[in-house]
């Protein structure tokens, strides 16, 4: 029987468009809308009906780790707060199999007021734990926040990494059956996050128990989960093994797509297009093969040193590379115009994979202007030459480097 059964879910928000009217100007400017919508014909409805989720259905093996991943406001968080019980749904069925725990929000079920301690045994007993489990683990909880000195401060005093280390540690150590996290350890240090990837390991792959996970940092979803969900305005786009469902997320089929141009360019200096010339047809780049980049800039009214780089980022979300040109190599927008600028990289090293770009245009360092773009385009790295049984892998490494091996006997 699965952990985790869910069937058909829906869940439906009604979106008001009366607004608030605290004064007289209020009142006519709403009086104003509403006249001219009727003088063109058209009809101001009061409220709409907007699906956060529609039609979700998937499950949950126990001891499986599971990313949920989408766009912001892909209906991720709404589904984990239906899933936690926090949220009635609109519609469908949910099973689940065990005891829940779930670190939706920093500091949820905390009362400022109280101290560490009296948080541990609030936040346990609103989480489903005992009064002698919490005691059983209270050491453990206490040594893994890291808050020993702080154990009898009030909470409302706490930094933001202090809560979410206390409530981590708090939800991690409930021997719960399916543990629910949101996002949360994007608020710890780099220590504390690798602390915390190393113990969900634990609760998954050691305890045997099922976790459900939404992080933007595909990095840590690809290091912890063995499947995922994609969701996309409200509905699953795509259910299935993680190093498949991340280049889905990043918009695979876009990987044809050799030129992308900005949507509603700015007035101002910014990037106008960006163009691709893989090895191949379909941007397919083969390995150890030339690729060249090419970026069109608009600098109205010149930008006086100039400085444009752009990262390429792999499927995880991790830059992999970065380069870039500075006018003291030769001003390039200091005058008004436009400008193209070519970057070609003469033998490409990277990792097999889906590959998409960010860049950035600015002014000096301290300059008001600072554009950071991310392309709607993508370019897939093959390497034909190896077989796939000798392990070239997307995530077997970041790139190759060219070596030359001896060998001697003794």
């Amino acid at each position: 029987m699965s952990a985790i059964t869910v069937e058909n879910l829906g869940k439906r928000y009604v979106i008001s468009h009366q607004l608030r009217q605290d004064t007289l100007r209020d009142s006519i400017m709403e009086g104003l809308r509403n006249m001219t919508a009727g003088l063109r014909g058209e009809s101001r409805p009061d409220k709409e009906d907007f699906w956060a989720l529609d039609d979700v259905s998937f499950s949950v093996e126990p001891g499986e780790v599971v990313g949920i991943i989408g766009r912001n406001g892909a209906g991720k968080s709404t589904l984990l707060k239906v899933l936690s019980r926090i949220t009635e749904p609109t519609r469908g069925r949910i099973s689940m199999k065990g005891r829940v725990a779930s670190l939706l929000e920093v500091g949820t079920g905390f009362h400022p007021e109280l101290s560490g301690r009296e948080n541990i045994f609030l936040n346990g007993a609103i989480l489903g734990m005992a009064k002698a489990e919490i005691v059983n683990k209270f050491d453990q909880i206490v040594d893994f926040a890291g808050v020993e000195q702080f154990l009898d401060t009030p909470v409302k005093r706490y930094s933001s990494g202090m809560y979410v280390r206390l409530a981590f540690a708090v939800a991690a150590h409930l021997d719960s059956e399916i543990l629910i996290v949101d996002e949360v350890l994007a608020v710890g240090d780099h220590a504390f996050q690798k602390k915390c990837l190393g113990k969900m390991r634990d609760v998954a792959h050691q305890s045997g128990r099922t976790v459900l996970l939404v992080s933007h940092n595909l990095g840590q979803i690809a290091a912890l989960a063995n499947r995922c969900v994609v969701l996309e305005n409200g509905r699953v786009k795509f259910t299935g093994d993680t190093q498949e469902a991340i280049p889905i997320y990043y918009g695979h089929a876009d990987a044809g797509q050799k030129q992308w141009t900005v949507p509603n360019p700015p007035a101002g200096p910014h990037l106008k297009r960006v163009r691709i010339q893989t090895s191949d047809p379909g941007n397919i780049q083969a390995y150890h093969k030339p690729l060249e980049f090419e970026f069109e800039l608009a600098h109205p009214g010149g930008v006086p040193d100039a400085c444009f780089s752009f990262q390429i980022i792999n499927a995880s979300g991790t830059a992999v590379a970065h380069l870039w040109r500075y006018s003291a190599e030769g001003s390039f927008a200091a005058l008004s115009g436009s400008t193209v600028l070519r970057c070609e990289i003469p033998q490409v090293k990277l990792n097999v994979g889906l590959y998409s770009l960010r860049t950035y245009f600015s002014g000096p360092p301290g300059s008001s202007f600072n554009q950071m773009v991310e392309p709607e385009l993508n370019f897939e790295v093959v390497r034909l030459d190896k077989p796939v049984a000798f392990g070239w892998r997307s995530d077997a490494c970041t790139y190759f480097e060219d070596a030359t091996w001896k060998l001697s006997s003794t």
